[in-house]
């Protein structure tokens, strides 16, 4: 397969920018050697994988930009899920690192996100985001740099201090360069710039008859413990499948009975079918 010579970005204003517009990118964009590698891994070997992440996008990427926008936190850094999970509820690293922002158990609960036997909220692409955004912004405080930052949130805060008090220097592309520096977080950085790149003007990377996914659509209800995913979707008559997809950190497909209540996601329209089957104790 022939990969296309990407355009040389001379300029991310003059290229993307039109001059009565908002900047393209909100955080920094250095294109160079490294970011080319990953543009022609993207736009060759790698271009299956990552046109299912640019087609998963459209249904996680415009929500999870504008939790990021009310946090006063650049949009770009959503991102980050992209080449962490590829936006999906089901990606697990060798590290034991779930879901759409990959943390792992410790960084979760220390964000506050539940993982139990039942509910595993790594997987909750709301949730998730929050608690993203929380420990992005606490690094940011750490670093001041949103590179330095997305490497901390990839290699560890305590790692990279380290790393940076032992070459004196907050560069990340001279600290990438250092042979103690992790492979996987010196190539983190121009794989972000280079995913954010194609997303961004997918058509200039040769990426066309690209098919979105849709956004989800739906509402919040609370259930009451002992309600089982499959039986409620059996009730209302919708698909069993879309209805996990919904609620995809109800990782056995119920809530426990010992839980008094619990809000899930349902399909829009159908929440006075459920008060009624609740009222009626029919689930």
């Amino acid at each position: 397969e022939s990969i296309a010579k990407p355009k040389p970005l001379l300029s991310t204003k003059s290229v993307f920018t039109p001059v009565d517009q908002k900047p393209f990118f909100d955080i920094p964009v250095t294109y160079n050697a490294q970011v080319r590698t990953w543009i022609r891994f993207f736009q060759g070997s790698g271009k299956s994988g990552y046109k299912k992440w640019l087609e998963r996008s459209h249904r996680y990427l415009p929500h999870m930009q504008t939790i990021l926008e009310k946090r006063s936190m650049p949009k770009d850094l959503a991102y980050i899920a992209m080449i962490e999970s590829g936006f999906s509820a089901h990606a697990v690293s060798t590290a034991d690192a779930v879901g759409y922002w990959q943390f792992i158990k410790s960084t979760a609960n220390r964000y506050g996100l539940q993982t139990k036997w039942w509910i595993d909220e790594r997987r909750d692409f709301n949730k998730s985001t929050q608690a993203a955004c929380s420990y992005l912004s606490d690094l940011y405080k750490m670093f001041g740099s949103w590179y330095l930052t997305a490497s901390a949130y990839n290699m560890g805060e305590n790692r990279l201090k380290r790393l940076i008090e032992k070459y004196k220097t907050e560069n990340y592309w001279i600290l990438s360069k250092k042979h103690d520096f992790p492979a996987e977080t010196r190539d983190y950085i121009p794989k972000m710039i280079a995913a954010m790149l194609i997303a961004k003007a997918p058509k200039l990377y040769g990426f066309n008859n690209i098919a979105p996914e849709p956004p989800h659509s739906y509402e919040y209800f609370f259930v009451p413990g002992g309600t089982d995913l499959y039986i409620l979707a059996d009730k209302l008559g919708v698909n069993r499948k879309d209805l996990q997809k919904l609620n995809p950190e109800l990782v056995k497909g119920f809530v426990p009975g010992f839980v008094k209540n619990h809000k899930i996601r349902i399909p829009p329209g159908f929440t006075t079918k459920v008060s009624s089957l609740i009222r009626n104790k029919n689930i």
